[in-house]
């Protein structure tokens, strides 16, 4: 199959729609690549083809145009529920059929997404290596002598070696970054909360999301768009709208490590990588701005030596009791240390990790983003089984600390190093930001020029973005006009678009005003005497900027708010002096919490 071959998802559902291939002959392609693959580590459970292209010839009967992943195949960790597979955590004796599809599952088939297989994992996603599992290794799809990465391993390697345009990982400490890395692809990490991980078998609760691999930034982003939203099956979901991609911004700010600050444990072909991959950024245009890295890195140690470890006990504890021997020895050995956590430890890891949240939330005041090597080197195979533990946790380098920040990551391919070895780098930035990271990461890779994956298919040019006239204008709304509330039809008539989801500066005060419906009233105070409250940005054409505005009454006005990242806006504030009467509800951090409390009330 040469380069003419449709690849990326985009060229895939594109072709499908023309009628230039049909979704059957995709399937079957995957299949006969997968053949000739002839690698039985990367899927643990494989779906019948006949089956699978029954399903695709049944799409036919559908309208392509309303299915963004029309006739796409996809691969799906199998620590992630799919109807029609088994569920195996890569243990067998903890294999369970599951009666239904993963709330992401549900969500891709629904979007005209395919399910081929289930793909294998570092066991229990305990492991950033990729090495770990009964059911074999996964050969690295650049380089055969590499680890693949984990835990998202076998999810990494289909998308690498070209088997399908679109897998699913998973990533609490790295999974969906560094195999993204060492397969030269795109690992998109959202936001916590943002794809539902109801029908995951988890590792870490409270840190665990379900990510993406795709070939190239859009790919990712568009199926970040199909799996997002609330989902009550889900108690750790949240209601974090996808803004559009934008333009690359005049005036990009990225973080970067003070001198002396990066990590490469000898490996100076990945500094030097690195060093070529900021020069890059600053050619885009980007401002490099240095910011302390010490305390992400005390961040990332809590992640192994705090309580967190035992969130991953919880999961396996019965088969411990029962069965030991059925897990695997290493991560039998890092779950164990789960057992001999106190309570009063426990807290005091919160205590910290809250300190150091807001350390993060002051570095990212005046930054848009960080910019950080996704890993700071590359093991073999024979290097990791040599020492396993410790070389796995150096590769978690810059990824452990993201998920207890609360950051959404993005891993883009740089470069392949002159040893044949990919490197990446990785975009953080604060929860609600994926959209951003996504307008920057796609301008980056397509810069580099680098071929997909690992079947040396060159990149086609970037897309262009919808149209947004010149004279658009963004507003901040912060209450009844905010994504699924009462006036955000609104917004919507005026064809707004929504660019993103974030917060304000530490610096504003909420109210509930006592009118019919009730209303927000945001207020500027004192610099340190408020907090961050959540709000959106939505644009509209100078047109429907006036005419929404001047349809705005008292006490409600417009006024310029600042952001958490230090941008300014205009949006929605209160004249001050109707205050007397109205409730202060800044604590809620904003009206869509305190909606939702004032609704079970």
């Amino acid at each position: 199959m040469g380069a003419e071959q449709p690849e990326t998802i985009a060229a895939i559902v594109a072709a499908h729609r023309a009628g230039t291939m049909t979704p059957a002959q995709t399937i079957a392609r995957t299949y006969q690549r997968i053949r000739d693959y002839n690698d039985p580590a990367v899927f643990i459970s494989l779906r019948d083809e006949r089956d699978a292209i029954a399903e695709a010839d049944k799409l036919a009967t559908k309208d392509a145009a309303s299915l963004p992943l029309y006739g796409i195949p996809v691969a799906v960790k199998d620590n992630i529920d799919a109807l029609g597979f088994p569920t195996t955590a890569a243990c067998p004796a903890f294999t369970y059929t599951p009666t239904h599809d993963s709330t992401a599952v549900e969500r891709l088939r629904a979007a005209g997404a395919i399910i081929i297989g289930k793909t294998n994992l570092d066991q229990f996603a305990t492991g950033l290596v990729g090495v770990r599992s009964p059911y074999g290794i996964p050969r690295n799809s650049i380089r055969e002598d590499l680890i693949p990465g984990g835990s998202s391993s076998g999810s990494a390697t289909a998308v690498g070696a070209g088997l399908v345009p679109l897998s699913l990982g998973t990533d609490t400490a790295g999974s969906g970054r560094v195999p993204a890395m060492l397969n030269n692809i795109v690992g998109l990490k959202p936001s916590l909360g943002m794809i539902s991980t109801a029908g995951l078998v988890p590792a870490c609760r409270t840190l665990d999301c379900i990510s993406v691999f795709a070939l190239t930034v859009d790919d990712a982003a568009l199926a970040l768009s199909v799996m997002v939203g609330p989902d009550q099956a889900d108690p750790f979901s949240r209601d974090r709208p996808l803004g559009a991609l934008t333009p690359f911004p005049a005036n990009l700010r990225l973080g970067v490590p003070r001198n002396g600050q990066l990590i490469f444990f000898g490996d100076k072909k990945a500094e030097g990588a690195y060093a070529d991959a900021l020069k890059r950024w600053t050619t885009l245009g980007a401002t490099l701005v240095e910011f302390d890295l010490e305390p992400f890195y005390e961040t990332a140690r809590l992640l192994y030596e705090g309580p967190w470890v035992a969130e991953r006990y919880l999961v396996i504890k019965d088969l411990l009791a029962s069965a030991p021997d059925a897990i695997h020895p290493v991560t039998r050995e890092i779950t164990a240390a789960g057992t001999r956590l106190t309570a009063a430890e426990t807290f005091s890891a919160l205590y910290r990790l809250q300190g150091l949240r807001k350390i993060a939330e002051r570095t990212f005041a005046n930054i848009d983003a960080l910019v950080l090597p996704t890993a700071p080197t590359a093991y073999t195979t024979a290097q990791v089984l040599a020492n396993p533990i410790e070389l796995n946790s150096r590769l978690g380098t810059y990824t452990n600390f993201v998920n207890l920040l609360d950051l959404c990551g993005l891993a883009v391919p740089a470069s392949i190093r002159g040893d044949g070895i990919p490197f990446g780098i990785t975009l953080l930035a604060p929860a609600g930001r994926d959209a951003p990271l996504a307008s920057i990461g796609r301008v980056f890779h397509a810069d580099t020029k680098l071929t997909l994956g690992a079947k040396g298919v060159p990149q086609a040019p970037l897309a262009p973005l919808p149209a947004s006239g010149v004279d658009e204008i963004p507003i901040a709304v912060v209450g009844a006009h905010l994504s699924g509330m009462a006036l955000n039809g609104e917004l919507k008539a005026l064809s707004g678009k929504l660019i993103e989801a974030t917060t304000t500066a530490p610096d504003y005060k909420l109210y509930a005003l006592p009118t019919t419906p009730p209303k927000p009233g945001l207020l500027r105070v004192e610099a340190g005497k408020g907090s961050a409250i959540e709000l959106e940005i939505w644009s509209l054409s100078a047109a429907a900027f006036g005419e929404f505005v001047n349809a705005i009454p008292a006490p409600m006005a417009i006024g310029t708010i600042r952001l958490a990242d230090g941008r300014s806006v205009k949006g929605f504030l209160v004249e001050p002096e109707v205050l007397g009467e109205a409730r202060d509800i800044t604590a809620y951090g904003g009206w869509r919490a305190y909606m939702a409390e004032a609704a079970t009330a």
